[in-house]
């Protein structure tokens, strides 16, 4: 049987948006932060683009699916959190940089209600578009795990796919309860106790 040797062609490079789109475009993400901050990211999609000024139909356009939308709205907090992971990345104390990301994680996932849930259910989902958001926080994570294990401070049989659940699982249990604003931090110490190597 003969092998076919044609390449698949390459895919053409995305064209620069036209003035009237860019604006549509960051019309919708300004009005999607507002109401995922104010409602969760359930918030309603018809709403986000009455808001916005513009017809469902352009928001699709944009944004396929809610996992699209969500994932452009965050990416300015990943950049941050990416950021802030080279940062710790020359720490003096591995460990307590690779904590202290994790706690940022949480922070910012317990900005948006809805996101952490749908963080950890996408977390192994290459094909979601959240995977725009997850798979460099993961990179990112594994330097610092990787640091804090070279370090001899964290076991090594962490790995970062099961911190990124444990944190996002910490932002989960922190947003089902708003009455104990310190069950996020006082799980992560937990979590610390259960990396670190035996003494």
């Amino acid at each position: 049987m003969a092998i076919s040797t044609a390449r698949t062609p390459a895919r053409a490079p995305r064209r620069p948006m036209r003035a009237d789109a860019r604006r549509n475009y960051d019309r919708l993400l300004t009005e999607a932060r507002a109401a995922f901050a104010e409602h969760g990211t359930d918030a309603s999609l018809e709403d986000v683009a009455r808001r916005a000024g513009v017809g469902i139909g352009t928001l699709y356009r944009h944004f396929p699916t809610r996992h699209a939308l969500m994932s452009a709205v965050f990416q300015e907090a990943v950049a941050a959190l990416i950021d802030r992971s080279r940062e710790l990345a020359a720490a003096e104390r591995p460990c307590a940089a690779l904590v202290e990301w994790l706690g940022a994680i949480i922070t910012h996932a317990g900005e948006y209600r809805g996101l952490a849930q749908a963080l950890i259910s996408t977390c192994r989902d290459e094909n979601s578009a959240l995977s725009r958001c997850n798979v460099p926080l993961r990179e990112a994570g594994a330097v610092l795990l990787s640091r804090a294990q070279d370090a001899g401070s964290v076991r090594a049989d962490v790995s970062i796919d099961d911190l990124m659940q444990l944190t996002n699982a910490i932002a989960l249990a922190a947003e089902q309860s708003p009455d104990d604003p310190a069950l996020a931090e006082r799980l992560l110490t937990l979590t610390l106790l259960g990396l670190r190597t035996a003494p």
